[in-house]
């Protein structure tokens, strides 16, 4: 499998995925959300020799035709399109069944037509919900706590169902709270690091009791890798995770003591997700991974802050810490 397209790939994985791609030797195809003034996300941020590598197909994960006319001559698919911010979803959920679900079942239907050779799916440890006993592994029942996990648990499923009824050459990849360089400012890390970084002394967060496993995005993306270039994968769904786990108020003192020791952290309402919402403790087991591939974290919590820290400073210019971003 040496020809693949990365759809999602202008996104925040999606663009680390594609460029470690090109670094191991792979043909990249890189499937961007059309737009009309020809932006293609974080990929307009690639070095220039690694985006001389990739061809961008512009299009819709929403379009089958656009989908299937992307996957064309392609022996391999990595999912990553999606809508993925919880905020956003409680007011506007079908834009994340049309998204999440219609296109996934969009990559699917292509790729049975296509004979496509290998699928990876895209999950989320949000799937599982609050934990209900750690660490989490893959046979974790299923909980729909907003409706971001929900289509996302729809579209796990559309892919079990299609490696079941057309032995579909199918994984579902299960990421995870991922953290690093590019990662939009609704997520909780960059969140923390662009207030410090403007010089703010009081950091706005919502709730601090929540645990988190937290994934260095070059970790997830080589574990995508390994997850692809394994056959003992198939017709598997596979968590990638460190299997340690931190408070989002431990996370954010972290943050602290590396940007500006003296700032204090502060509750700001509109963050906090509705009581039944809120995923209180997620902790991946990693057994399962180790078992089927050759992936183990390379990063550890603290270096990975660390490189997230110095990309934002250079970048901060794209991120508004003043605003609630959902």
């Amino acid at each position: 499998m040496k020809k693949v397209l990365v759809t999602g790939a202008d996104g925040f994985i999606g663009s680390h995925l594609a460029e470690l791609l090109v670094e191991r030797g792979y043909q990249v195809k890189a499937f961007a959300y059309y737009n009309s003034f020809n932006t293609w996300g974080w990929l307009d941020t690639l070095p220039a020799d690694k985006m001389k590598e990739i061809e961008v197909f512009s299009g819709d994960i929403r379009d089958p035709n656009g989908v299937r006319e992307a996957m064309k001559g392609m022996e391999g698919i990595f999912h990553l399109a999606a809508l993925i911010a919880i905020p956003f979803s409680y007011h506007s959920p079908d834009s994340y069944v049309d998204t999440n679900i219609k296109g996934t079942l969009n990559v699917l239907q292509a790729a049975r037509d296509l004979g496509t050779e290998r699928i990876m799916i895209t999950s989320t440890s949000e799937v599982y919900g609050t934990a209900q006993y750690v660490p989490i592994d893959e046979k974790h029942p299923y909980q729909g706590q907003s409706p971001y996990s929900a289509t996302k648990i729809g579209a796990d499923r559309l892919a079990e169902s299609f490696y079941r009824s057309f032995n579909l050459p199918v994984s579902i990849v299960r990421p995870f709270n991922t953290y690093g360089p590019r990662q939009s400012a609704r997520a909780v890390i960059p969140t923390i690091i662009s207030q410090l970084l403007s010089g703010k002394e009081e950091i706005k967060l919502g709730s601090l009791t929540p645990t988190r496993d937290f994934n260095y995005v070059k970790d997830t993306a080589a574990g995508f890798v390994a997850i692809a270039e394994s056959d003992r994968t198939i017709g598997e769904e596979i968590n990638i995770a460190t299997q340690r786990e931190i408070s989002i108020g431990d996370l954010a003192h972290e943050i602290i003591r590396q940007i500006n020791p003296n700032a204090k952290i502060v509750c700001d309402e509109q963050r906090l997700r509705p009581e039944k919402s809120e995923v209180n403790r997620l902790l991946g087991a990693n057994e399962k991974i180790r078992r089927l591939t050759s992936w183990e974290p390379q990063y550890t919590f603290e270096q990975g802050i660390g490189e997230t820290i110095n990309w934002l400073r250079d970048n901060l210019e794209r991120y508004k810490s003043d605003i609630y971003n959902i």
